[in-house]
This record gives structure tokens, sequence and C-alpha cells, in this order.
């Protein structure tokens, strides 16, 4: 390739986008009511000791054996808890559960819906998984589908690990947490799909009477500034010309929405830091916090955040990624043991034939290695 273009490509780039003027958050829904970037919104983050803990949930899933109609996938929700860096390892409560779905596909009168069963690797985990009546949902459902596509139902699958999150959340507030400490999840604190709510709703209420806070942390962010800048990009160069402190937490947003009730922060937990992130708190709990309670709370996030292997990103967010992944190796194993089965019971030729209705791509993997 020639680097004229590559030249060409980036000049374009550059005088494309414009730092100018980085002006203030966008959301089009207006019952997100923005805060100006402003130097005085600014808060430093000065690391001291600080008597609350932290709880980590993270949650992973993979798909195992797939079809049009059929979806098997392994999923795993984990949680860990520290005090600054300290991990705290006295749980009444498994730090992981396993389970897998069992997600197929049924005609109705009004079309093809999506069900899917629950089965718990051990017995005792059944209480912190969801309901199975709420993992039923329209192939056409609005918030499940792909534009004008009817939803994969390998996507809604995963429906199952989503909502385990949030139910697994409100046993580990109820059994591991006390007053004014917090639970952070890794994602918004936004229900973008159906029956979601429901899950999440019960955490905020079972944490608030403990008086527990909920939070979200997205390692990702597409908000935009209303001069069409990523929010996360013009809030960073703001702070470099005209913030003196290294570390720090702003507000952005507060919304009032029966699927997002939050107050958004963009936050950098760490001098040295090269990336920072979008930091949610549940509203109503945020109403019930003192300033001197927030600041705790962004200073023990910070303690939290300072391994050197991603300083900036709390470690209970990586401890919590990392045990709560379903890696290549599960899947094959969990492959190999039902694909025998399948075999050992003459069933193979039944499900082989909706199998390879969208496996070939997988063929030409392989054949490209």
């Amino acid at each position: 390739m020639s680097f004229k273009i590559i030249e060409k490509i980036m000049s374009n780039l550059d005088r494309t986008i414009k730092e100018e003027d980085l002006g203030n958050p966008y959301f089009k829904d207006k019952r997100y009511n923005t805060i100006p970037i402003e130097a005085k919104n600014f808060k430093q983050i000065e690391l001291a000791d600080v008597d609350l803990k932290i709880g980590f949930i993270d949650g992973g899933n993979q798909e195992i054996i797939g079809a049009p109609i059929f979806s098997i996938q392994a999923n795993r929700v984990y949680h860990c808890i520290f005090k600054g860096q300290q991990r705290l390892d006295k749980n009444s409560l498994s730090n992981r559960i396993e389970f897998f779905t069992v997600s197929t596909s049924e005609m109705k009168k009004s079309g093809i819906f999506y069900n899917t069963a629950v089965f718990p690797m051990k017995n005792e985990h059944q209480t912190f998984l969801p309901n199975e009546t709420d993992l039923s949902f329209d192939s056409f459902d609005k918030t499940l589908r792909f534009g004008q596509q009817r939803a994969e139902i390998a996507n809604v699958a995963s429906m199952g690990r989503r909502f385990a999150e949030w139910s697994y959340a409100v046993h580990v507030v109820n059994k591991e947490l006390k007053e004014k400490d917090v639970i952070v999840l890794d994602k918004t604190l936004q229900t973008a799909y159906a029956n979601e709510s429901k899950y999440s709703n019960k955490l905020y209420d079972s944490a608030l009477k403990k008086r527990v806070i909920v939070a979200g942390l997205s390692k990702s962010s597409r908000l935009y500034t209303d001069t069409g800048l990523s929010l996360i990009g013009a809030i960073r160069k703001f702070s470099e010309d005209n913030v003196k402190f290294k570390s720090w937490y702003v507000p952005i947003a507060e919304i009032t929405m029966t699927d997002h009730d939050a107050v958004i922060f963009i936050v950098k937990l760490h001098p040295n830091a090269d990336y920072v992130f979008r930091f949610e708190i549940c509203r109503k709990h945020y109403s019930e916090l003192s300033e001197d309670d927030l600041h705790k709370i962004f200073l023990q996030l910070a303690k939290n955040s300072c391994d050197i292997s991603f300083p900036g990103y709390p470690y209970g967010l990586i401890d919590a990624d990392n045990f709560a992944r379903v890696g290549e190796a599960d899947v094959d194993s969990y492959k190999y043991m039902m694909f025998s089965r399948l075999a050992k019971n003459g069933k193979w030729d039944k499900f082989a034939r909706h199998i390879r209705a969208i496996d070939a791509h997988d063929i030409l993997n392989k054949l490209i290695r």
C-alpha cells in the first residue's frame, strides 16, 4: 500500500477533527440533565485511609454449540471484595457461580420466540440465577434485534449471564457489604433489554435498604459533546489544559429515566493513567451521599487502581474479568463432551444439519490458518 494514500487519510482525519471548541456533554434525550465542562467541577483525588469496602462483579459467557434454532452457552459470574489494595477473602458466598444456558426457538401465533433454560453446575447456585420466565423473548423484540433483522439466538442467550450479574449482586450486597460500602459492576447502569429492569431494581432496592452504593464502570464510551467530539477525549484535553491535579472525578450528567437512573462521572483514577473512564452511581443512592462520602468512594477506587499492569483501572475489575472469563479450552472441553453424548445417543445427524447452517465460516478460518 502506498504511503502517500496513508498520508492523505491521516491528513484528512486531522483536518476533520477540530479541537478548538470542545463543547459540553451531549445527549439527545432531554431527560439527561447535562453538566458543563468547567474546571470548578473537577475534584481532586487525594489518597488517604478510608474504612469502606468495594465489591466488584463481572460475568463471562461463550457459545459452546450454536445453530439458528438453538444456542448452548457456558456462563460464569464472579465477585471479589477489596479494601484499597487489600483483597478480603473471608466471604460467606461462593466467589464464582457457573451455569449453562440452553436457548431454543419456538413458533407461536405472533411469531418466533426464543426461550432459555438455565442449568447451574452446582444446585446451590440456582438461587443466584434469573427466572427462566424472564428469559423468553420475541425474536423481533426492539431491544434485541439488529436493525430490521430478528435477533440472533446466540445474542439472546447471553441475557442469562447479563441478568445473573444483577441477581448475584443482590446476594453480594446482602451477605458481604455494609453501610457506605460500594458494589461496582463492569458496565453502565442502563438496562437496555426487556425484563432487565426487574433485576436492576431489585439490586437498587436491596442496596438502598443497607445503604450500600451501586455503581458501574465502563471500559469504553461512545458519548459525545455538543460539538461532535468524543466526550472522553474532550474532557481529557480540557483537564490537561485547565486542571492542575493529575487524578480527578467530574460529573457530566444526571439522568431521571426508569431504565437509566444514574449520575454519570468521568474519572481519572491514577496520575499516570493513559485512560479515563465513565463511572456511574445509582441516582437514588447518590442523593444519600455527602460530598465527603462521594470523595471517599473515588479515593478507595483510586487506591485499588495502582496496579502496574493497568494504572488507573480498578484491579478488582481486572481480577473479576480474569475469573469470570470462559476460555476457549473450557469451550472445547464442553463441546467434546456434548458432541460425544450426541453421537453415543445416535442424535448427531439430527443436530449437525442445523449446526452446519451457520458454521461454514469457521471452516474457512481454519483453512486460512
